[in-house]
């Protein structure tokens, strides 16, 4: 349907390059405009209500309404709205937060506290950050050779030029000349689809963990400078990885002088039940990344934690070349600082913690009696809120859909007409990692609406013989 003229949509038609959308088709389909949103929920312009099961972009941590953060923004606004942190400069915001970060952050390595805090604008931003301090530190400690990087197909990590070259997924690299060299990719952490028949969790992990160690091997431990992983892997599926993974996996990396980079973007504050995805999975990282909650995502801001050896080698560096030459306008603007002041507040507040340690199980399970025995799903995965329903052509085979089948795009379709606003990524998996204040009520109200859509997608997909249901 040809939206009126005039119209937010049809101007968006007219005037808009969209991330991450067909831009051809776009012309001819329009877009969903949001209007407002109010706790769980967003409201197109039409007036139609929808639950966000992925707040946003796995970031709406607090909802799409929250009038503290709005007043923090704008008591910042009113007294200092920008100030940037070069050549030295500083303000409260960006060393009250910095503080902030660093008294909650996971233990690196040895057990040792976390150092220092550096701050960007996206998580994009801030993985490309982590890569160039790993290559600026071992040029200052004399270790020009080391700088390879190994991350994992279907991990995400960002779009920068860097950062997309550590994102596993294919739409990221084709057309782009993408990954660049240095950048390697191992086996994803997926014991569904990549297990040998009857091999155990911990018997997946050990052949893992042995094939980043043999990669590094047969680089050269002298080449590799560090691992990039998230706890739960995002974008490429809601993965959680199989047990031992993470033990087995950092055993190797010790024994090669690798560093551990862990990417808690989306994991972070409360995501996977506890403060950080490292702390469910026991990771011990070298460098630690966040975004997206750090403020709620009412502003853009991301951080990059830093251990103390990671930082004493920048330091040796900047005062080799006089300076460390890296840095944007906007790392540490008091706005969006003081907004992820306050919205860390409101977590230890609220107990954010522990609503998600209660309805987090609870959206696991309702998840799994619901849907696990659908003719759709093959798995339901996930822990704390965050969580992935993967449908299948064959249940008995794990097969997925062809891609002509469109089974992702099907479902986010009708899933907007039944009222709910899902993400379906690779393998047709449906991703949930709704707004952390969801309630029990509301689970329930935005699994129902799921439920709808799945059984409308199985009527369709029988009508058209694609699917054996």
């Amino acid at each position: 349907m040809t939206p009126p003229r005039n119209s937010t949509a049809a101007r968006d038609i007219a005037a808009v390059l969209h991330p991450y959308t067909d831009a051809k088709a776009h012309q001819v389909n329009g877009p969903v405009v949001i209007s407002r949103g109010q706790g769980v929920r967003v409201f197109d312009d039409q007036g139609k209500e929808y639950i966000e099961s992925v707040a946003g972009l796995w970031c709406a941590s607090l909802g799409f309404d929250n009038e503290r953060l709005v007043q923090a923004a704008a008591k910042q606004m009113r007294q200092l709205p920008f100030y940037h942190a070069f050549a030295g400069k500083s303000h409260d915001p960006l060393v009250d937060l910095a503080e902030m970060v660093l008294e909650r952050a996971p233990l690196s390595v040895g057990g040792k506290p976390m150092s220092k805090v550096f701050f960007a604008n996206s998580g994009s931003e801030a993985n490309d950050s982590a890569i160039k301090m790993i290559w600026y530190m071992n040029n200052a400690l004399g270790r020009p050779e080391k700088k390879k990087v190994i991350a994992r197909l279907k991990g995400y990590h960002g779009i920068t030029l860097a950062s997309a070259c550590l994102t596993g997924l294919p739409a990221n690299h084709k057309l782009f000349d993408l990954p660049l060299p240095g950048f390697h990719h191992v086996s994803t952490p997926h014991h569904y689809h990549g297990a040998n028949p009857g091999e155990s969790e911990a018997d997946f992990a050990t052949r893992l963990a042995q094939e980043i160690d043999d990669l590094i091997v047969k680089e050269g431990p002298e080449t590799v400078a560090a691992f990039w992983a998230e706890p739960v892997m995002g974008a490429g599926g809601v993965i959680v990885p199989p047990a031992t993974y993470f033990e087995k996996v950092q055993a190797v990396l010790r024994k090669h002088d690798v560093l551990f980079v862990v990417d808690e973007v989306i994991c972070g504050f409360h995501r996977t039940g506890n403060y950080w995805g490292s702390q469910t999975f026991g990771i011990q990282p070298d460098i630690l990344v966040c975004a997206k909650a750090l403020s709620a995502s009412f502003l853009p801001i991301s951080a990059v934690v830093i251990n103390d050896a990671v930082f004493q080698g920048i330091c040796e560096g900047s005062s080799t070349v006089g300076t460390f030459g890296h840095g944007f306008t906007y790392s540490g603007h008091p706005v969006p600082a003081a907004v992820a002041i306050e919205t860390l507040k409101i977590y230890d507040e609220m107990d954010i913690g522990g609503h998600v340690a209660r309805v987090g199980p609870y959206l696991q399970k309702q998840l799994r009696e619901r849907f696990a025995g659908h003719p759709l799903v093959g798995e339901v995965r996930g822990v704390g809120l965050i969580a992935g329903v993967e449908l299948v052509l064959d249940k008995a085979t794990h097969g997925n859909f062809a891609p002509t089948a469109k089974v992702g795009p099907r479902i986010m379709k009708l899933g907007e007409q039944n009222g709910v606003i899902l993400r379906a990524m690779t393998n047709d998996v449906i991703g949930f990692s709704p707004p952390l204040i969801i309630t029990e009520a509301e689970i329930d109200e935005m699994l129902d609406r799921v439920g709808r859509a799945l059984d409308e997608l199985t009527v369709q997909l029988r009508r058209e013989s694609i699917a054996a249901v």
